[in-house]
């Protein structure tokens, strides 16, 4: 990271990272990390299979594993493209920005407040449509393409991570009182109770919804 550009980011220092401990910074942000690169990986990994869908249609891909869980059959659907080109495509950008984030901030670079923000609402977005692409997977298209779920996993565990950081920097702009009863709230852990119910709750109705299917090949 330049000089310049870590100055530049350290001078809001009072209002926005150095309200969250240093070992609370480290695990926030390694956890960024970690999942950025697995979904980045996925990403990756889903773009190749989708220039071979391209190339040969009828082509079988790693990942089609049985009549469920087959990345094939979710490709195929119109909702797996934007405009002509896969969604895997943005993932590549996305993740490929907040590595450079979580790097940054393992470095000891504070970010300003508006910049975090910003990276809330984006993410927020993502966490959105990455929640739409698996009610489209579960509900729509009746198949589950296990690189996607990697994605929609990481997806919300660094979504959760970067609001947990935002809370604690004081970065969304919120009132006094919402901001200091969201602070006790993941204070108490509660925000990582929330992430297991809503990661045990997306298996279950997996299972629940497929069964036995998942394993016919």
């Amino acid at each position: 990271m330049p000089k310049g550009l870590v100055k530049l980011f350290s001078k809001n220092k009072k209002t926005s990272g150095a309200l969250v401990s240093e070992q609370q910074t480290r695990w926030i942000f390694t956890s960024m990390l970690v999942g950025a690169i697995l979904s980045l990986i996925a990403s990756f990994v889903l773009s190749v299979e989708a220039i071979e869908l391209a190339k040969n249609p009828d082509a079988e891909l790693s990942c089609s594993i049985s009549v469920v869980l087959n990345c094939a059959t979710v490709a195929a659907h119109p909702s797996a493209e934007l405009l002509g080109f896969p969604y895997s495509f943005l993932g590549l950008m996305a993740e490929s920005v907040v590595i450079t984030v979580a790097i940054a901030g393992l470095m000891g670079v504070v970010f300003p407040r508006k910049f975090m923000f910003a990276a809330q609402i984006g993410y927020t977005l993502g966490l959105l449509f990455a929640a739409w692409l698996f009610y489209q997977s579960m509900f729509v298209i009746g198949a589950l393409c296990p690189w996607c779920l990697l994605v929609t996993l990481t997806t919300t565990l660094v979504w959760f991570a970067i609001t947990r950081y935002n809370i604690l920097a004081d970065n969304l702009y919120l009132p006094q009182v919402w901001s200091t009863r969201l602070k006790a709230w993941v204070a108490k852990d509660y925000d990582t109770l929330l992430l297991a119910i809503v990661l045990v709750g997306a298996l279950a109705a997996i299972i629940l919804k497929y069964g036995a299917a998942l394993f016919v090949f």
